[in-house]
């Protein structure tokens, strides 16, 4: 049988996706990110609560009247979702016979060109209404420095998902010295400009929420020096992108 494995689950999100949503976030995750708020998900093997398919659904159910007045839905979060797609799979499939709207916030950091990622992810497209897709930079060196891995993988996902029209809203985390550079900002609206399925583009702004849960783990947190943007820095990174479609902020 097929189980998820669970870091937690927030039931009524707003901000990951369209309208109320169930999010699961999911254990596991590939990426360092220098910012990261979720240490505690990048351990595969150390989840909170080990899951099946009927277990969620029977959950999840419960709010579909919520999701029916908002334009809601579930969302899968991490961590990593792409790291458990057969699970992730099975469970949209049986949401989709719900007629409840699905999504996956990803950053795409485990995507390769393997057969058998492809035919899971192919498989899982099937089910999956909306992908949030995290660019955490443009420019692969800066990604590197900035993640550990490579963003090469994670910008063909982008150029697949849009020849196969998958509706995509895209997501960048400003980062005062590491990711708001204005000719960094000026080549990421280039590419997602490129793109012919992007719906909506938004920038989110760095915070220290997460900083408790380093300490917690016992780990130096890399940027407690950096302050979160302004809101000005914020307006000015939206018109340096230059995203041709929605946006959430009048500039």
């Amino acid at each position: 049988m097929l189980k998820g494995h669970l870091h937690s689950v927030e039931s009524m999100g707003t901000v990951d996706g369209p309208g109320i949503r169930y999010i699961l976030f999911m254990q596991g995750c590939l990426l360092r990110c220098l910012y990261c708020h979720n240490p505690d998900t990048w351990k595969v093997n150390s989840f909170s609560r080990e899951v099946t398919v009927d277990e969620m659904i029977d959950e999840i159910t419960s709010f579909k009247p919520y999701f029916e007045a908002s334009g809601g839905g579930v969302t899968i979060s991490g961590g990593e979702p792409l790291l458990q797609m057969p699970f992730i799979t099975a469970l949209f499939k049986a949401l989709k016979e719900n007629g409840i709207h699905t999504c996956i916030d990803t950053s795409a950091g485990c995507a390769n060109d393997t057969l058998a990622f492809q035919r899971h992810f192919d498989e899982l497209l099937k089910y999956t209404d909306l992908i949030l897709l995290d660019i955490k930079h443009i420019d692969n060196e800066k990604h590197i420095a900035l993640t550990e891995k490579p963003n090469t993988h994670i910008l063909k996902i982008a150029k697949k998902l849009s020849e196969l029209k998958q509706p995509v809203w895209i997501r960048h985390v400003l980062v005062p010295g590491y990711t708001d550079a204005k000719e960094d900002l000026i080549q990421l609206g280039a590419f997602i400009n490129t793109l012919d399925n992007v719906e909506r583009f938004e920038i989110l702004p760095y915070h220290q929420l997460g900083v408790h849960k380093w300490e917690a783990m016992n780990f130096s947190y890399p940027l407690k020096d950096v302050q979160p943007p302004t809101d000005n820095d914020v307006k000015l990174a939206y018109q340096f992108v230059n995203f041709k479609g929605n946006i959430p902020l009048k500039i």
